[in-house]
């Protein structure tokens, strides 16, 4: 996979598709079974449920380049937090009053949940998700505690490999035996080690490895081999395969092939996609649920839906989120020099700071 500086761009293209792709696939056939809809919804949106899947790939992508350019694991942790935390705390705010003000009755959680949400270890301690979609970001911080002590533990992509072969390894043999796993292992392998979704995670840093040194070498590339592989035994057909183009579309798109989707409407909605994520199912049920009380027709509820999602996304983004990064940006570049930790001077990619 040849490198090049200016082939990142595609990548906000491709998780502003993957946002759109989610929030649809939550408004119409997800919304139909749970409550169901006056009008039928297609069966491809079906589909878009997997761009999470496209957004673990992306975070492999993403997170190993960031650790590449970070020396200590505090550095890491601070900017993984203000780059998650200020927002998701605001989304927690906005998602649990809107659910008491709008409904869904069944989307309601205790205040005291909702406060466990803000950490993220809420689904460990047997609490519910202010907002079902928040299910990915518990296994996102998991996997960047585990990826952060592997890197800076370890201390060389060497001697990371055995431990990812024997990750990878583990989540083959619990997708194939995935009833059959004792009840005393299913935490650990099922949620700690997220095994249905760790090899996605893991390809997309040997995707990463390939793009940043142009080539792999053998071990890697049987490795990168086996982790696209496992989606075709975790997950159902034709599911399976619309994943598998998933791998397909992203190594276009860190080649160059799919600049041609870099415009600016696509790369706005990458912009805001973390925050499109936060706040847009729930909210989005309590739009529809009005709608259709109010007597409008359930598109237009849909509609509206996807409205409010985007302008709150888009508040959320620019008012929170950019400033949140901004300070911490500003802050570290005072306090490296002062405390004695310094950022690897690899060359980044053009764009990364986008993505991280």
């Amino acid at each position: 996979m040849p490198n090049g500086q200016d082939r990142l761009p595609a990548l906000d293209a491709l998780r502003g598709i993957a946002a759109l792709g989610v929030v649809l696939f939550h408004y119409l056939p997800y919304y139909d079974k749970l409550y169901g809809h006056s009008f039928s919804t297609p069966d491809t949106l079906g589909f878009g449920r997997y761009g999470v899947h496209l957004f673990f790939i992306l975070s492999g992508f993403v997170i190993f380049m960031t650790l590449e350019r970070t020396r200590s694991a505090s550095w890491f942790g601070l900017a993984r937090a203000f780059r998650l935390l200020p927002a998701l705390w605001a989304g927690i705010v906005l998602t649990w009053i809107a659910v008491q003000l709008m409904g869904p009755a069944d989307r309601m959680v205790s205040p005291g949940s909702a406060l466990l949400n803000i950490t993220l270890l809420h689904e460990y301690l047997g609490h519910p998700h202010v907002d079902g979609a928040y299910w990915s970001l518990v296994i996102e911080a998991t996997f960047y505690v585990w990826i952060a002590l592997l890197f800076y533990g370890l201390g060389s992509w060497q001697r990371m490999r055995p431990v990812l072969w024997a990750w990878t390894l583990a989540s083959y043999a619990a997708v194939i035996w995935w009833k059959a796993i004792p009840d005393g292992l299913e935490f650990l392998i099922k949620d700690l080690l997220f095994t249905r979704y760790t090899p996605l995670f893991i390809s997309g840093m040997l995707i990463y490895r390939w793009h940043r040194h142009s080539r792999l070498p053998v071990a890697d590339l049987a490795l990168l081999t086996l982790t696209i592989s496992h989606c075709l035994l975790a997950y159902k057909a034709p599911f399976n395969l619309f994943v598998l183009g998933c791998y397909g579309v992203f190594g276009l798109a860190v080649a160059g092939y799919l600049n041609v989707l870099a415009r600016p409407g696509l790369l706005w909605l990458g912009s805001i996609s973390y925050t499109l994520y936060l706040v847009h199912q729930n909210i989005g049920y309590g739009v529809i649920d009005l709608a259709y009380k109010s007597g409008l027709p359930g598109q237009l509820g849909v509609m509206m839906a996807l409205a409010v999602a985007i302008g709150l996304a888009t508040a959320l983004h620019y008012g929170i989120e950019k400033p949140a990064l901004r300070w911490f940006r500003q802050w570290r570049k005072r306090a490296v020099p002062d405390t004695g930790l310094t950022l690897i001077n690899a060359p980044v990619p053009k764009k990364a700071e986008n993505l991280d």
